[in-house]
């Protein structure tokens, strides 16, 4: 289910009106051609093109303290160094998701702000300008960071997609919260436009919400559909490719229900492990894209190669 929102509504967090109809674009089916591997991987999902945007990373140290909330330190080092990576730092990558869906182009999460998104559309043949549909799956600022630009929105011609309580509790923060204030300045100015979807709820045709709440209050991963195919956005369900997987119970810092994000981990990498489908993760190594499969009492993050060329 998806409800429209007003200014006004917007501001008092409800929702009233019925989420009307989807535009057709009328770029959509122009840009299905394979993407450069610079800033941007397509991959091909029935009638679908999924395109992973790469619009930044970087290094950072304290690690542990991130996500290896409840590990010792001996088992947090032990399976860094089974999986070939440092303990003490890891690369972080902020991957957008752009899906044609032969109507619209759907642009899921926008970014630091920075400018990467620009450039990794650039390299796919999108403007913004271009963009039918953006979906935040959550609010947190590397994903609503790239909404405006210069104090003007961004994606000017779209429509804007997300969860009710998501909005709700992070347009309730006193003023001088580093999330509330960006969420003032760069959500709510679009309310007019936005759009409150539920679980199970459809952004457009093939294209459906799926309740992953924990990371934050509203967080949603989607269900992607075409010919008998299917992929799942996890967005920051698992935030680490390693460590995330491997422990899910490990705590991290970023998830505000700690014990909920574990749960919606479990549920979901559990899922698409026993049915075997595609996933892209927006924090995941560049191309983000992969598969999961169990290992002990966790999993492990298969990177994609050639199955998802189109």
């Amino acid at each position: 289910m998806t409800v429209k929102i007003t200014r006004r509504t917007a501001l008092a967090g409800a929702a009233a009106l019925p989420l009307a109809g989807a535009a057709t674009s009328t770029h959509a089916a122009s840009h299905a051609a394979a993407a450069p591997s610079v800033a941007a991987r397509r991959f091909a999902l029935g009638d679908m093109s999924v395109t992973a945007l790469l619009d930044g990373s970087f290094a950072r140290e304290g690690v542990k303290d991130i996500f290896g909330g409840g590990a010792s330190d001996a088992d947090f080092t032990r399976v860094s160094e089974e999986n070939f990576i440092p303990a003490d730092s890891a690369q972080f990558y902020f991957t957008p998701t752009l899906v044609d869906t032969g109507g619209e182009l759907v642009l899921f999460d926008t970014g630091l702000g920075q400018g990467g998104i620009q450039t990794a559309l650039n390299e796919v043949g999108v403007s913004p300008d271009d963009i039918n549909v953006v979906v935040l799956t959550h609010m947190h600022p590397d994903h609503i960071g790239g909404l405006m630009t210069e104090g003007a929105p961004t994606f000017a011609n779209a429509r804007y997609v997300t969860a009710a309580q998501e909005y709700d509790f992070w347009s309730g923060m006193e003023a001088g919260n580093r999330v509330g204030d960006l969420v003032a300045s760069n959500v709510t100015p679009l309310a007019d436009k936005t759009s409150f979807i539920e679980d199970g709820g459809a952004v457009a045709p093939g294209v459906t919400a799926m309740a992953a709440f924990g990371h934050t209050p509203g967080h949603m991963a989607y269900m992607l559909e075409s010919g008998g195919k299917q992929m799942v956005l996890i967005a920051d369900l698992a935030n680490h490719y390693v460590w995330s997987f491997a422990h899910p119970e490990w705590e991290v810092s970023f998830d505000t229900d700690k014990a909920m994000a574990t749960e919606s981990r479990r549920r979901i990498l559990g899922m698409l492990a026993a049915d075997k489908l595609p996933m892209l993760g927006y924090h995941m190594p560049f191309p983000a894209a992969g598969f999961v499969d169990t290992r002990g009492e966790g999993f492990r993050f298969v990177p994609v190669s050639y199955q998802l060329n189109g």
